[in-house]
């Protein structure tokens, strides 16, 4: 098996796992993302409940070769709107007259992060090669 296609595959899988992890948490344990939810958006309960629905559907489509790329499109760019989110719980949080050292680490570390979740989508489902070559063989 060629490299990008072991990355590709491994990206696949932990993906996998994070977004169903992830969709599972926004359906059934709702109140940390409503908290983080800028005040714009409308229908908080309805918008989260749907998030976690769209994640656990986008993990099971990054297993399936028929919808695979498509998943990882649409999970790449549901990455990039749910981005005002992290912002906001990043401002929230170190705003407040007790920010820790850890707050700052993780909002310093999670936010740079997002382009980096944004590409995995795509190199997962197989929309994005970069910065591997395509392989002929790839069953991405």
């Amino acid at each position: 098996m060629a490299s990008a296609d072991l990355w590709r595959r491994r990206c696949r899988i932990g993906l996998a796992v994070f977004y169903t992890v992830a969709g599972i948490l926004h359906v059934f344990l709702p109140a940390p993302f409503l908290s983080i939810t800028p005040a714009w958006v409308p229908d908080a309960d309805d918008v989260i409940f749907l998030t976690g629905l769209c994640e656990i559907a986008g993990a099971i489509g990054l297993l399936m070769p028929p919808v695979r790329r498509f998943a990882g499109v649409a999970l790449a760019l549901y990455a990039v709107l749910v981005f005002p989110a992290n912002i906001k719980h990043a401002l929230d949080s170190l705003s407040g007259p007790l920010v820790s050292p850890w707050q700052w680490l993780y909002h310093g570390v999670r936010l740079p992060l997002q382009p980096v979740i944004i590409w995995l989508a795509g190199f997962a489902g197989g929309a994005v090669s970069w910065p591997f070559r395509r392989s002929q063989n790839s069953d991405a």
